[in-house]
């Protein structure tokens, strides 16, 4: 059994990897720390953990300092800029680090984080080493991985909704058009004007348009799966929904393809993949057919004239986009079943 760490387990995405993590068969403890609770039990801030911490269960309450040096596995879900200074530390020693910010999404490409980010590296050798973690792209640099780039949200939906595509040459490489729609979970757990329930209920809301930081992330993936530059517009949309993604992509045809030869390209492609589901002909991925679960759903439809791919996606932000997919990385870098503690269905209703 294994003892996994949780550096900033009050945020949304690090309450979801303690919850999953403690259903999670391989783990034997769970230590989570957070700098902003004051010293308060989980449960007080998130009450469906009341218990877990109770003598016999596995959930563990330290400092940041102590949690760091617990973990087989350290999780680390501290905003962006906070990474490198622990990632060394847990490497250095054989573990596993996963990382939830976008510290280590972009490799060694300091200019691009730097664009996208505005920091420059503190420790650029650790970025070398380190691998970006969608398992449906990258499962043989993961399995071998001590640094892992959790993907972001946005790029997780996108990237893989739009793979299949790409990687057998079926759409263009420029004019491909992503419309995205996520639940409020996505702006983290500090509200903001945007995200308080009057301004956010009764209202679909495109924001950070032509600006979104992870357009650089979801560029550079699709460049990578399809092995040449692609250029993509994408925007975000907030939706009165506390969780989920909803993306919907247009891509220009490279090949003349009808509806049901464009599915089965897709659905031979993902047939061997655990946690992304082709829907059959004519069905519509949905956000409430992914909730609380770490699959990705994916619908293939054709524009009126058969020249544009119509792809739409859908995942729970807070499960496949975010602590799932984290701890689907962790499984495989330690070489466990890819399904340990996410392969939940989705809840019906």
């Amino acid at each position: 059994m294994i003892t996994v760490s949780v550096l900033g387990s009050t945020g949304y995405a690090g309450a979801e990897l303690v919850r999953l993590l403690l259903g999670h068969p391989s783990v034997g403890k769970v230590v989570a720390s957070s700098s902003s609770s004051g010293g308060k039990d989980l449960s007080s801030i998130y009450p469906n953990l009341l218990g877990a911490a109770r003598e016999g269960r596995r959930l563990i309450l330290a400092s940041p300092e102590e949690a760091l040096a617990a973990g087989d596995v350290v999780f680390s879900s501290l905003p962006h800029g906070h990474a490198e200074r622990v990632a060394g530390a847990v490497a250095a020693r054989g573990g596993v680090f996963v990382d939830l910010s976008a510290d280590f999404r972009f490799g060694d490409d300091e200019a691009a984080f730097l664009d996208a980010y505005g920091q420059h590296y503190e420790h650029p050798e650790l970025h070398a080493v380190s691998v970006y973690g969608l398992p449906e792209f990258n499962r043989a640099a993961i399995a071998k991985a001590r640094i892992i780039g959790n993907p972001g949200c946005y790029p997780t939906a996108a990237s893989l909704g739009l793979f299949p595509g790409l990687a057998k040459g079926l759409f263009r490489s420029g004019g491909i058009v992503i419309d995205a729609k996520s639940g409020v979970t996505g702006a983290g757990k500090e509200p903001t004007r945007t995200s308080h329930y009057p301004e956010c209920a009764d209202s679909l809301t495109p924001y950070k348009i032509g600006e979104h930081r992870h357009g650089p992330e979801i560029e550079r993936n699709l460049s990578e799966m399809a092995g040449h530059p692609v250029e993509a517009i994408f925007t975000p949309h907030l939706a009165p929904m506390g969780r989920g993604i909803v993306s919907t992509m247009y891509a220009p045809l490279a090949v003349p393809a009808d509806a049901l030869a464009l599915h089965a390209a897709y659905a031979d492609f993902y047939a061997a993949e655990p946690f992304v589901r082709v829907l059959p002909p004519g069905a519509v991925a949905t956000n409430r057919n992914v909730r609380f679960s770490n699959y990705c759903d994916i619908s293939l439809h054709l524009a009126r004239g058969g020249k544009t791919a119509i792809v739409v996606s859908a995942i729970d932000n807070m499960v496949k986009g975010a602590a799932g997919q984290a701890i689907q990385n962790m499984n495989i870098a330690l070489g466990l079943d890819e399904g340990a503690g996410v392969s939940m269905l989705p809840p019906a209703f």
